[in-house]
């Protein structure tokens, strides 16, 4: 089962156009692969938390929607709970935040739980990706589905932010000036 696990992991982090930019670790292409992608979208979504100006943070583009300041509450909040559950180690104290707390906080906030994401993932290998793990307090998953978790998330978190964004009239981090 961890031989498939890994494999499914592989692909999937190879279709995101990862397997160009791999470390030639060969023992940890998947986790390797999720650092890569980790350091990638936390910049991102960094900067995404940064360029929309507070008073937009109570945006959202349809009353179903979340909120922006929702949505990067909840990237740090998910990254924590994740992360801790990847990793193994005790989730980093966030304190309590909402959807209407001050840009700052949140700011900090997310780039708090980046930080504790990539020194909490920092030890994880691939032989570990088949051990079972508990996230948000009762789902048992494999740590590797955790993981496939995450990075999917962030990417569509990161899509969200971008859309947000671009509605507001701004450009995101990745997209190039002049498109």
């Amino acid at each position: 089962m961890r031989v498939i696990a890994t494999g499914v992991l592989a692909v999937a982090f190879g279709s995101m156009g990862l397997a160009a930019q791999m470390s030639t670790n060969a023992a940890n292409p998947v986790s390797d692969a999720a650092r890569q992608l980790l350091a990638r979208d936390s910049k991102n979504l960094v900067a995404s938390a940064e360029l929309l100006p507070a008073e937009k943070y109570g945006y959202r583009p349809t009353p179903a929607q979340m909120t922006f300041g929702h949505l990067i509450m909840h990237v740090a909040q998910s990254n924590v709970a994740l992360c801790a559950a990847i990793s193994g180690t005790p989730p980093a104290p966030l304190g309590t935040l909402a959807e209407t707390d001050a840009k700052e906080t949140l700011v900090t906030a997310i780039k708090q739980s980046f930080d504790y994401c990539t020194q909490a993932l920092a030890k994880v290998t691939d032989a570990q990706l088949g051990d079972e793990v508990t996230v948000f307090g009762t789902r048992k998953v494999t740590r590797g589905s955790a993981l496939l978790t995450i990075a999917t998330d962030w990417a569509d978190h990161y899509s969200t932010a971008a859309a947000y964004l671009r509605l507001n009239g701004l450009l995101p981090p990745t997209a190039p000036p002049g498109k």
